[in-house]
């Protein structure tokens, strides 16, 4: 087992993976309190060799790493990525492409949403993987060749994946579509929350215009606060602070204070003056400073029963077509279908989405298919005219 721990060594990995055509790689880390992850393991592997790099180690540059990770000519081969990229994207400055997730192929070849990967492993490669190491301490050293060894398990199965979810993604055509799917993951707002956008994140119970800026320049504050401080975001206050002193607008610190719920300590917060001013500077602007949220659309009352067809029509199309239902279609795009139908805008009446089962959903909005129970199955009918 390959254990990197100095520079040379990572060089020498890094420039021998660079001509690799993909690397699969993991990463251990623990955020539970702070608000950055701090890297504790990588793992990777390339179709010819393996290693865990230890972030940790005293004076290990990682910039070899980091420059294969931004090597375009290479495909990142990880599973469940979100978390992972946005370390890498703290590290980087920029988000690695390109990037395969073998969960969203594994869900565009009927896997279900969301699959594990001890069950994909289990699934494509009949190994059942141990997990009793699952709840290690990664930031501990030493570490003991049992948790190393699990952990670069998620690296080596990782690789064998790769080649077969290709192979029969491309047998289903669904190549494309994976690569649509994953294009989500690299919008960087992903992983670098602008102060300024962070209210996107709340559910404002107010429309409001002054309790809108407040809401807002409150959440930036605790944004930037969060930041600084490298801790949780809950550990500054949590969201429902944030609606009471949008609500309340408070204009001074003896004012914040004797809202319930506010932290008992945060009078005595570095930058809390800032956030009294940006409460009264939200307020003395609120017309100009305040976000506009979109009116939610007018739904028809009574859309329930179509709504449950147009879900089990999703059902029987996508475990007909071995393709997990939520990469077709949302429950929420589904009531806008039964609403809507044909202006409905979604992304189920366009392209492949369309082809598989949009045109059928919007056929049996108009009453050209119905749905037929025969013993125990559901079938699928063309309404007879």
């Amino acid at each position: 087992m390959k254990i990197i721990t100095d520079t040379d060594s990572l060089h020498k990995f890094c420039q021998k993976a660079s001509s690799a055509p993909f690397i699969a790689v993991d990463t251990e880390f623990m955020r539970e309190r702070t608000f950055y992850s701090i890297l504790a393991l990588i793992q990777i592997a390339t179709p010819d060799d393996e290693a865990i790099i230890d972030p940790l180690a005293k004076g290990l540059d990682m910039t070899p790493f980091l420059e294969l990770l931004l090597d375009e000519k290479i495909t990142k081969v990880l599973h469940s990525s979100r978390q992972d990229y946005e370390i890498f994207y703290q590290m980087c400055g920029e988000v690695p492409k390109p990037l395969f997730d073998t969960q969203i192929a594994a869900m565009a070849l009927g896997y279900g949403e969301s699959i594990g990967y001890l069950a994909l492993v289990k699934g494509e490669l009949g190994i059942k993987l141990d997990k009793g190491q699952r709840f290690t301490d990664w930031m501990k050293r030493p570490l003991s060749d049992k948790q190393l060894s699990y952990a670069l398990a998620d690296v080596t199965h990782l690789r064998d994946l790769y080649p077969g979810l290709v192979r029969k993604l491309k047998q289903k055509g669904r190549t494309d579509l994976v690569k649509e799917e994953m294009q989500a993951l690299y919008d960087e707002t992903l992983y670098n929350f602008d102060p300024d956008l962070v209210w996107r994140r709340l559910k404002p119970k107010s429309r409001h215009t002054a309790y809108l800026a407040v809401m807002k320049a409150v959440a930036a504050w605790r944004e930037k606060q969060a930041k600084a401080r490298n801790i949780p975001r809950n550990r500054v206050f949590k969201d429902d602070v944030i609606y009471q002193i949008a609500q309340r607008r408070p204009r001074s610190l003896k004012d914040l204070s004797a809202l319930r719920g506010i932290p008992p300590g945060l009078h005595k917060q570095k930058n809390v003056d800032r956030l009294i001013k940006a409460i009264g500077h939200a307020c003395d602007n609120a017309d100009k400073l305040a976000p506009v949220i979109p009116k939610p659309v007018n739904m028809p009352a009574g859309l329930g029963p179509a709504t449950e067809m147009l879900k089990t029509l999703l059902r029987i199309r996508a475990e007909n077509e071995g393709i997990a239902p939520r990469i077709v279609a949302s429950n929420a795009e589904l009531e806008k279908i039964a609403a809507f139908g044909e202006d409905a805008d979604v992304k189920t009446l366009k392209g492949w989405r369309r082809k598989l089962f949009g045109e059928e959903a919007l056929k049996m909005r108009e009453g050209k298919l119905s749905l037929r129970l025969i013993g125990k199955d559901v079938v699928v009918e063309a309404v007879k005219s």
